[in-house]
């Protein structure tokens, strides 16, 4: 089975960046969409930036602009790029795969802290 481990958080500063890591155990070439996904203390978890094998990428309104999601199909691993991050974006970070209809293999997940 697909694991995957994230990495990369931190505390930071708001206005500061930080660039989030997903390693897979295995290869995601053919994982139709992967995604970010975060979850705030006490709210539900939300999707942040997902992108297709091809290289499609989306994202939800507040961090659009902000946020940049890849993925490295070769090497196995997807990245997301932060910037510009405000208190509001303090959550665990979450990767997840969705060869089909529903989201799987979810990682351990990464704290991202954004605290002046």
């Amino acid at each position: 089975q697909l694991r995957l481990v994230e990495s990369g958080g931190g505390l930071v500063q708001p206005g500061e960046a930080l660039t989030l890591s997903c390693a897979a155990s295995e290869s995601i070439s053919s994982i139709v969409v992967m995604g970010w996904h975060r979850q705030a203390v006490g709210k539900q978890r939300e999707l942040v930036a997902t992108m297709t094998h091809w290289g499609f990428a989306n994202y939800e309104d507040s961090v659009r602009g902000r946020f940049t999601i890849s993925r490295d199909n070769a090497g196995n691993m997807m990245y997301l790029q932060m910037n510009n991050l405000k208190p509001e974006d303090t959550a665990v970070y979450y990767c997840a795969t969705k060869p089909d209809n529903e989201w799987r293999d979810w990682g351990q997940g990464t704290q991202v802290t954004v605290s002046s």
